[in-house]
């Protein structure tokens, strides 16, 4: 048996996706700036990819803009709006548990003479509202805060962060990465109080290189990228007409029968905890509820590397993921883990395992069983 648990790092390309794009790479394969019937054809893909994503979050046409994925989402909000809006201001605010897509721009943003506020998160990784309402002042530009944390499966409250900080400065502009959130929650931007919001495509059985921005009609945005003048010279070079098409599929999919799909997320992470339970090496980092992620678990094992205890998984043809998938292959510890305080011998003894609707319970018993024999193996041989 193959057990694919890594699906927050990536997921499947669906078939219906899959076949799109195929359609657009082979035959109606023109440039959509092109006022030929071919070119017409190949906008045609983007109209249409455009009008199935917007009808999952409620959102209007203009307001979005295609991108290469997350982080080039991430980048084009946060550095976007931190340039279109620093006459007002240049105080920014955010959690210390962001992915490096978010935390690496304000970063940059700090070194050109910006003020971040970096918000303290709970064991559980959850932000303090009060904390927000105190950090928000006439100055702030933008807030950014991720709707679902990508390594531990801690989900923000967003709906009423929003509300904090529209009540303390209607003008500053709140940015969500939703990333790990969207296809997994039903998402409506503008109740919510969300002017600029970052989605991938690969994470929801689309085509990696895709992925969108939305934008709330006037939020003022600089372009970050330059040249022909595509999507309203936002978001110049010629779209990637495969990679839009497929995307549009795969968000219309993810919100088809939805409830049906996340009960089963939800039972499958019930089972896997439930089949950990009791277990003396085993910690679960983060809510276990349905107050958390359904496709998230984050697993701390006593005595056991992460990457030894990943490498053994493999033998077995389980595929799991240490920690976040963007930042497992570099030295450095998990910002998530730290965050929420866990123990200094569990930093490096993490693994994330994280489900898709493809998976089963059967391969949650698999794993279970086999991380049952593996543990208490591999922990004979650490060093003591």
């Amino acid at each position: 048996m193959e057990v694919y648990f890594d699906n927050s790092a990536t997921t499947r390309c669906s078939k219906g996706a899959a076949n799109i794009m195929v359609q657009a790479l082979t035959e109606k394969f023109g440039n959509p700036s092109s006022l030929h019937g071919k070119g017409m054809e190949a906008e045609q893909y983007i109209r249409d990819a455009k009008a199935k994503i917007c009808k999952t979050m409620k959102i209007n046409e203009s307001e979005l803009i295609f991108t290469s994925g997350g982080t080039e989402s991430n980048n084009l909000a946060i550095l976007g709006a931190a340039l279109a809006n620093r006459r007002r201001g240049k105080h920014l605010i955010t959690t210390k548990m962001e992915h490096p897509a978010v935390s690496a721009p304000m970063k940059f943003l700090e070194e050109q003479g910006f003020l971040v506020t970096y918000l303290d998160v709970d064991q559980n990784g959850i932000i303090s509202l009060e904390q927000l309402r105190e950090a928000v002042t006439p100055e702030t530009i933008l807030v950014s805060i991720m709707y679902v944390n990508n390594e531990i499966g801690a989900v923000e409250p967003i709906a009423e962060a929003g509300k904090v900080i529209k009540d303390k400065n209607s003008d500053t502009l709140f940015h969500v990465d939703a990333i790990q959130a969207y296809g997994k929650y039903v998402i409506h931007p503008k109740k919510m109080g969300i002017d600029l919001m970052s989605v991938s495509g690969h994470k929801i059985h689309g085509p990696k290189g895709s992925g969108f921005l939305v934008v709330r009609e006037k939020t003022k945005l600089k372009p970050i990228i330059f040249g022909g003048g595509q999507q309203k010279n936002m978001r110049s070079g010629t779209e990637n007409v495969p990679g839009i098409a497929g995307l549009g599929q795969a968000a219309q999919e993810a919100y088809e029968d939805f409830q049906t799909k996340q009960e089963h997320l939800y039972q499958l992470k019930e089972a896997l905890l439930q089949g950990l339970e009791g277990l003396e090496w085993a910690h679960v980092n983060g809510y276990t509820g349905r107050d958390s992620a359904p496709h998230i678990v984050s697993l701390s094992v006593d005595g056991v590397r992460s990457e030894v205890l990943l490498h053994a998984l493999e033998e077995r043809h389980i595929y799991v993921s240490a920690g976040s998938a963007c930042a497992s292959n570099k030295p450095a510890l998990s910002a998530s883990l730290s965050a929420i305080r866990v123990k200094k011998e569990y930093l490096d003894s993490t693994v994330r395992i994280s489900f898709c609707v493809e998976n089963t319970l059967e391969e949650v018993e698999y794993c279970v069983k086999n991380l049952k024999e593996l543990v208490p193996m591999l922990q004979k041989f650490t060093r003591h």
